[in-house]
């Protein structure tokens, strides 16, 4: 990649956090690691009702957001691909203690900021987290017609949020 790049965030929920892109984007993913959407897709798709990355736009790439669905102001239903909120609350994810303190919006903005290059102690436990989503796709697979976005539209609105292309199933 060349000389590293350092990024500073100054968000609703991180002051003056710092990080280092040691790889360039998209390149050098763990072995076995292998997410089908990258986060401009995943983002243009509709995920999170629209609300989950109104007030980082600095910190990743302009072009992330041109085809964006958001909501700055609260959740929308029907901004995401299936038309449903398939989250739990930020809360939830917190006492379930699924987020890392350097990651303080969760699962989607660690991948953000992996895919931008910046490598975590938290990788191997985020990373074996993707991968235990699959269950939902097996799910899809085994209870719905392949194509069919009526079946299970709850589970294929989260696997989006997960990097996993659940309009394909």
């Amino acid at each position: 990649m060349g000389s590293a790049r350092w990024i500073t965030v100054n968000d609703r929920m991180q002051r003056g956090y710092r990080y280092e892109l040691v790889a360039g984007p998209g390149e050098n993913f763990a072995k076995g690691f292998a997410p089908e959407l990258t986060p401009a897709e995943i983002l243009e798709l509709g995920v999170f009702g629209g609300k989950y990355m109104t007030d980082c736009r600095d910190e990743f790439p302009a072009e992330w957001f041109d085809r964006a669905k958001l909501s700055p102001e609260r959740a929308q239903a029907e901004l995401n691909y299936f038309g449903v909120l398939a989250s739990q609350p930020l809360g939830e994810w917190r006492r379930k203690g699924w987020i890392h303190p350097d990651d303080p919006r969760g699962w989607f903005q660690w991948y953000c900021r992996y895919f931008m290059g910046r490598r975590h102690e938290d990788d191997s436990r985020q990373v074996a987290r993707w991968r235990a989503f699959a269950r939902h796709a097996g799910q899809i697979r085994k209870n719905c017609e392949p194509g069919d976005p009526f079946c299970r539209p709850r589970q294929r609105q989260a696997l989006l949020q997960w990097a996993y292309d659940s309009r394909v199933m």
